[in-house]
């Protein structure tokens, strides 16, 4: 079994060779997908550490890309792992950082995950207006429409966002998940959301939880 510690130290090193060392060697012992689950959640409590360096200046935006970038990677070679497993599409999901908020790399980490675990996403990019929720909702008939914010107006938009679901007549046939760092669970409830998080890993076994 990978060693998840080591694993979580080298992404928030920025380790890519060391990252790429570990999937490595823990692909080829033919892991099953809980434990591919268990190895995704090791990458994002890397990315936590990442993002904590970020705030405290040691990293800057270029690292927080490349993490994004290492991240996407390590995904697409555990992916194969879940889907060997019997990881079909099970659910539906669409998702975008909502309207007046631009930031995207917490959105498409989720994306990755989410992905891997057996989702097909429809992202919708940044600066989403609630419309573009509800006509990309009504089009594809989602499980869970996903809405990301990193700003503190990030909850009014999601707010609006809800509430055009229900005017649309759409929201009792999804379950509504927010996340980025100004969400919480009073946050999660003036909203009007189902589920709320700040960590992309267990956003996907929420997502998995509400579709089996």
């Amino acid at each position: 079994m990978v060693n998840v510690q080591l694993l979580t130290q080298a992404i928030g090193e920025l380790d890519e060779s060391q990252v790429i060392a570990v999937l490595t060697e823990f692909v080829a012992a033919t892991p099953t997908a809980e434990e591919a689950l268990n190895v995704l959640n090791a990458c994002q409590q890397g990315m936590n550490v990442v993002g904590e360096r970020y705030e405290t200046g040691e990293y800057f935006v270029g690292d927080l890309i490349f993490a994004g970038e290492l991240l996407t990677r390590a995904v697409e070679m555990i992916k194969p792992v879940l889907q060997g497993a019997g990881t079909a599409t099970i659910g539906k999901i669409v998702l975008g950082t909502v309207q007046g908020d631009i930031h995207d790399i917490g959105k498409n980490i989720f994306k990755s995950l989410v992905e891997a675990g057996g989702f097909k996403v429809y992202d919708l990019g940044v600066d989403t207006s609630p419309e573009a929720f509800v006509a990309k909702a009504r089009e594809v008939g989602p499980d869970v429409v996903g809405m990301s914010g990193v700003l503190n107006l990030a909850t009014t938009s999601m707010k609006n966002t809800v509430d055009a679901l229900k005017a649309a007549g759409l929201r009792d046939g999804v379950k509504v998940l927010i996340g980025g760092n100004p969400v919480n669970s009073e946050i999660c409830k003036n909203v009007g959301a189902d589920a709320c998080t700040t960590n992309a890993a267990q956003g996907v076994k929420i997502c998995q939880g509400w579709v089996r």
